[in-house]
Order: structure tokens, then sequence, then C-alpha cells
């Protein structure tokens, strides 16, 4: 059974840090591009970045460029996404995605 499970979320002030962790499980992961999305409440689900197999090529919606940054371990079978400098506009649910499974979501909120 092909499971995805996302960590690391929180409240936090802006300009704060965060990782974000996707373990992943019942699919061979290093065969698989990922993609982290995010849905802020009343909004539309909305792809964030994505990362291929290997890990050598990423992309990034334009509003993250420059200060999230996705990775994985295909060892640890895990995806990463990295928030830095983080806006009150990025407050949302967090989900990993591989094609045709979510996870159940991580909340970051940002707020003085």
């Amino acid at each position: 059974q092909v499971q995805l499970v996302e960590s690391g979320g929180g409240s936090l002030q802006p300009g704060g840090s965060l990782r974000l962790s996707c373990a992943a499980s019942g699919f061979t992961f290093s065969r698989l591009g990922m993609r982290w999305y995010r849905q802020a409440p009343g909004k539309e689900r909305e792809l964030v970045a994505t990362i291929s197999s290997a890990g050598t090529s990423t992309t990034y919606a334009d509003s993250v460029k420059g200060r999230f940054t996705i990775s994985r371990d295909n060892a640890k079978n895990e995806m990463y996404l990295q928030l830095n400098s983080l806006k009150p506009e990025d407050t949302a649910v967090y989900y990993c995605y591989v094609p045709t499974v979510w996870g159940q979501g991580t909340q970051v909120t940002v707020s003085s």
C-alpha cells in the first residue's frame, strides 16, 4: 500500500524557517518524481515544487522561488521542503504527492 506521511509543520513568525519531511512507503521511491502542494484556507490547492526521481531536476512556483528548496534522500525514502523567509501568505496545509496518492498534510502557520 502506497503511503505518504508529512511532518515538520508548525506555527512561527514571518521570516522564520521550517523543514517539512515526507516519508514514503509501499512503492519504489527512487523511480518516481514527486511534488509538494499547498492549500490555503478558502483557496485551491496549488503546486509548490517538483523534484525528479534522482533529485537532479527541480521546479518551483514563482511565489516561493528563492525561498523554498525541495530535496530528497532516496536511501531513506524521504522528500523534504525547506521553507525560508516565510511570509503570512505561506500559511497553508502542505501536502506531498506521488501520482494518484496524497499525504494527509502538515499545517504551516505564519503569523506575527
